[in-house]
């Protein structure tokens, strides 16, 4: 076992970055990084500045031993890493805000994971991911790449299927339930177990037990429903659940209440403006925070983004790896024959046992009927997705998006992709 740790994240002008910082602190002593490595590209030059300056404040403060260092070299970085942490965004905002009003001008939900919004992110992000894991297998060929990089479902499977890295995918939606759940029964999370069923942004939890007990009725019947900031819905109807017997993932309020989360964007669009300008406006403001030389811990200012905890689930994970910890997480790993009417090559979202060998997934004892078709549909779009990004196939593509269960027909798919494709010609070259 290694006595310090080498830590790069790629991505690191993030406005996330300083979370996981507080993270590699608070648990130093059962994950001893020594070095922390902050990487981004040549348009990210002054944020990338800006937190690693915070960084080394924040570590100053601490005490700890825990070098930092900037970067515009990427292979350097990763030369000899333990754990590289992917949370990389291709084209920026900007193309987030194309992902999500482009497809409200055809009367189908815009949102940057889901649909066809999500599909242009898979579609610019995968070979930028894959050319990260070429520089790992060669440099850091040892190293954990942890993946939090959306479309993350999609972007772990083509790296299990085109990489050799040892990878791993991680959303911040199931640690920020089971916080919700901890609040909820008054509990220590690890009281509590939530059985998660599905692939990333599209799961449901299937039971919660206590002592042995179910206690999902109680969510079922409860009127507030569990739901993240950049999601807006108000809850689930309760005869819905109630037939249901499983918890969905806020994401699924795209499929399940399409009509409504649609006019609630269109609305959005033309008054406060898309979720990427809201986030502009909210990153805009955490970076005048960062740059205040008076600050040396995270704001809490940080939490209204939408991706709240993730670099707690970072940290935990990299933890339970390094310690061969045994404990269970909640993390997107290759299939097997983990939900046997899935691909074995795809990637889901499960809870899985963490060993020094990586996240064993764990069986689901209960998949509700209802759930399987749908799954099985994203799921398809999903693989589809990959290979269109790895091939530049617009054929691949095209069949993607025809069968993403929010596209209402053929000619409207086709019309989105021709339009999505060019408006995104600077990041597909393979397209173009």
């Amino acid at each position: 076992m290694k006595e310090t740790l080498k830590l790069v994240v790629v991505g690191a002008g993030s406005s996330y970055t300083p979370e996981l910082i507080e993270g590699v602190i608070m648990h130093h002593k059962e994950l001893p990084v020594g070095e922390i490595w902050l990487v981004d590209i040549e348009e990210g030059v002054e944020k990338l500045h800006t937190i690693a300056e915070l960084s080394k404040r924040m570590i100053a403060q601490s005490g700890l031993p825990i070098t930092v260092c900037e970067t515009l070299d990427r292979r350097k970085a990763i030369a000899g890493a333990d754990f590289v942490c992917t949370q990389i965004r291709v084209g920026m905002l900007e193309a987030r805000k194309w992902d999500e009003l482009i497809p409200l001008k055809y009367n189908v939900i815009g949102q940057e994971t889901t649909g066809p919004g999500g599909m242009m992110k898979g579609l610019r992000t995968i070979p930028v991911i894959l050319d990260i894991c070429r520089d790992i297998e060669e440099l850091a060929p040892d190293a954990w790449l942890l993946n939090f990089t959306n479309p993350a479902g999609m972007v772990t499977e083509a790296v299990h299927k085109y990489a050799s890295v040892k990878s791993v995918g991680l959303c911040n939606s199931p640690i920020g339930f089971q916080k919700w759940l901890s609040e909820f029964f008054e509990l220590p999370i690890e009281k509590i177990y939530a059985e998660f069923v599905g692939i990333n942004h599209l799961h449901w939890v299937s039971d919660v037990v206590i002592d042995g007990v179910s206690r999902l009725q109680e969510l079922i019947d409860y009127p507030k429903s569990y739901k993240a900031s950049n999601v807006p819905f108000d809850a689930w109807d309760h005869r819905f659940l109630n037939s249901l017997k499983a918890i969905p993932s806020y994401y699924l309020s795209y499929y399940y209440m399409t009509d409504a989360m649609l006019d609630e964007q269109k609305e959005a669009a033309a008054t406060t403006g898309s979720r990427a300008e809201v986030v502009k406006q909210v990153e805009e403001e955490l970076f005048e925070l960062y740059r205040n030389v008076e600050l040396k811990e995270k704001p809490k200012q940080l939490e209204q983004r939408g991706g709240a905890y993730y670099s707690e689930a970072a940290v935990l994970l990299m933890r339970s790896i390094y310690n061969d910890s045994r404990d269970i997480q909640t993390l997107n790993v290759r299939n097997g024959r983990t939900i046997d009417f899935l691909p074995e090559d795809a990637s889901i979202e499960v809870n899985c046992i963490v060993t020094k060998q990586g996240p064993l997934p764990i069986p689901p004892q209960k998949i509700p009927e209802s759930v399987k078709g749908l799954l099985a549909a994203v799921k398809q779009y999903e693989s589809l997705t990959i290979e269109a990004a790895v091939h530049g196939d617009r054929d691949t593509a095209l069949q993607a998006m025809v069968h993403h269960p929010l596209v209402p027909s053929v000619t409207v798919a086709e019309q989105l992709l021709d339009e999505m494709l060019e408006k995104n010609k600077p990041y597909l070259p393979k397209f173009h």
